[in-house]
């Protein structure tokens, strides 16, 4: 018999929580029209997921890309990245 120990238990059980709401969604993807639409709710999706594993208002953070993206010259895009200093300070769950 394997022994498993309490923090793998853990682990598997927010993995287990963190894909649940990708399975509930994925149920809702079945009603897309096109292929683009579904493609817009996987990037809207991915947006917000990854927005959560920073710890960072979804809300807030795209509030942030919406004002922030159009102003800023390609070769800048990566200072709206979740994990950047300036995008922390300004979304995170702390501050919201």
């Amino acid at each position: 018999m394997m022994r498993i120990s309490h923090e793998i238990l853990i682990l598997e059980f927010r993995a287990e929580n963190a894909i649940r709401p990708f399975a509930v969604g994925r149920n809702n993807w079945l009603f897309s029209y096109s292929a683009k639409g579904a493609d817009a709710s996987a990037v809207a999706y991915s947006i917000v997921e990854t927005a959560k594993a920073n710890d960072l208002v979804p809300y807030e953070y795209i509030k942030h890309l919406l004002e922030t993206l159009p102003n800023l010259p390609p070769g800048r895009y990566n200072e709206c990245l979740p994990w950047t200093d300036n995008v922390k300070q300004q979304c995170s769950i702390k501050n919201g």
